[in-house]
């Protein structure tokens, strides 16, 4: 028995969707555990794409079961269009369960999130206005409408009650909008409903016992590392934990019950939205690793800011969740660049520091400490041997490996599945 958790270890984006479709081959369960439809993982299986945004990548593998667990916020119209699409392309989705604890998105939260984020002006965050932010401010507020309240037909129209006079107060009051109809509203959110209740189950209960049967589960995070809500560029965060921890609270397990955290990174650095991002290229340079790359956004289309690899924060990233390996992704990527920089450390007021600051002042004035790396122009996406890597290639990983004090357990040279090196076998 196994259970692994991917995080992204840096600002999202790092290619999780990939690695949890690579490994969900042995595993019997893959479960979400945190975020929202913000998040959007990119599989590719035999030459077609797919894009999924709450449901599991394991999904794909029609033996398999999905769990989506408490710690997600679910928008039951993100989900029908999403369970809909699979259906159209011949994707089984009967093996798909929704924890009765998640929260529901309603329109009044995306609508929340879209005048908030405007109100702001130049200080806006870069939300995806998908509705994420204001669903867990209620849940903390304890106004909040989980899974099970939507599937109670007496308990439901009371709680929508409720709640839309309370946003229909302020979206007049505050921001001189219109809100919301009730009965539209509640016709909608009653047909998701009635499309959601044959998926429900006790999440934690069944994670439990699948454990307990000496299975092997996937935790499948959102987001990265640095977007946590404590732990990332705070304000410029999202609002859950997209840490390893994370897991075993968004799912309702033990903490003891997790064996090992994979930490996903790309062999760059990206980044969404605003906030700092010290090693950006802000050229030409910049460009090209986005075009190469792809680097545009699956759920919201916007181009990536694109930058060198930092090992700063990956390293602040493996501590926070105690990671055990990494998947280095998109290799590929970089090949035919004639040099390659690696940021080791940041230059601070003169000094050179190694820790990830928590102020965003200190960290503005942070200058990035890059050794260089000569480069390689080998074809490596038919690569499946690390020994078989270019020597240029190899040097550059083994001083990611020294730098961020974690080894590494698989790379990937493609989008494709068969695109991948293993290292390390996760489900030993």
């Amino acid at each position: 028995m196994s259970t692994v958790v991917i995080i992204g270890a840096q600002w999202g984006d790092e290619g999780k969707g990939k690695i949890t479709d690579f490994l969900a081959e042995k595993a019997d369960i893959i479960v979400r555990y945190q975020g929202g439809n913000n998040a959007g993982h990119t599989v590719v299986v035999d030459d077609e794409e797919f894009k999924l945004h709450l449901i599991p990548s394991g999904i794909l593998y029609p033996d398999k079961l999905c769990a989506i667990g408490n710690g997600v916020v679910i928008d039951p119209q993100v989900l029908k269009k999403e369970l809909d699409s699979l259906a159209e392309r011949g994707v089984p989705t009967a093996k798909l369960y929704i924890s009765q604890r998640a929260h529901v998105i309603m329109p009044y939260h995306r609508l929340m999130d879209e005048v908030e984020e405007e109100q702001k002006g130049k200080a806006k965050i870069g939300t995806t206005k998908r509705g994420i932010g204001p669903t867990y401010t209620d849940k903390a507020s304890r106004i909040g409408i989980r899974i099970v309240d939507l599937i109670d037909k007496e308990e439901f129209p009371v709680m929508l009650k409720a709640n839309l006079e309370r946003k229909n107060q302020i979206f007049a009051k505050l921001y001189n909008i219109k809100g919301f109809d009730y009965e539209e509203v509640l016709k909608e959110y009653q047909g998701y409903a009635e499309m959601l209740e044959p998926m429900v189950a006790d999440v934690s209960l069944l994670v439990h016992n699948a454990i307990k049967e000496g299975k092997n589960v996937l935790f499948e995070g959102a987001q990265g590392t640095l977007l946590d809500l404590d732990h990332g560029t705070y304000p410029y965060v999202t609002s859950s934990h997209p840490t390893a921890a994370a897991a075993a609270l968004g799912t309702g397990i033990g903490p003891t019950k997790i064996n090992r955290a994979l930490g996903i990174v790309k062999a760059y650095t990206t980044r969404v939205g605003e906030g700092p991002f010290p090693t950006e290229l802000m050229d030409e340079l910049g460009e090209e690793i986005r075009k190469n790359g792809n680097e545009y956004g699956t759920t919201t289309g916007r181009p990536r800011r694109c930058g060198w690899f930092d090992a700063v924060i990956v390293r602040y990233a493996a501590r926070i969740s105690g990671l055990d390996s990494l998947a280095i992704t998109k290799l590929d990527v970089l090949t035919g660049l004639p040099v390659i920089k690696l940021c080791s450390g940041y230059r601070y007021k003169g000094e050179i520091i190694r820790e990830f600051p928590a102020s965003l002042k200190e960290l503005a004035k942070c200058e990035p400490v890059y050794e260089e790396f000569p480069g390689w122009t080998e074809d490596i996406s038919q690569v499946t041997r690390y020994e078989d890597l270019p020597d240029n290639a190899k040097r550059y990983l083994e001083r990611i490996v020294e730098l961020t004090e974690t080894k590494i357990a698989l790379i990937s040279v493609g989008v494709k599945r068969s695109q991948t090196i293993v290292l390390e076998n996760l489900f030993a």
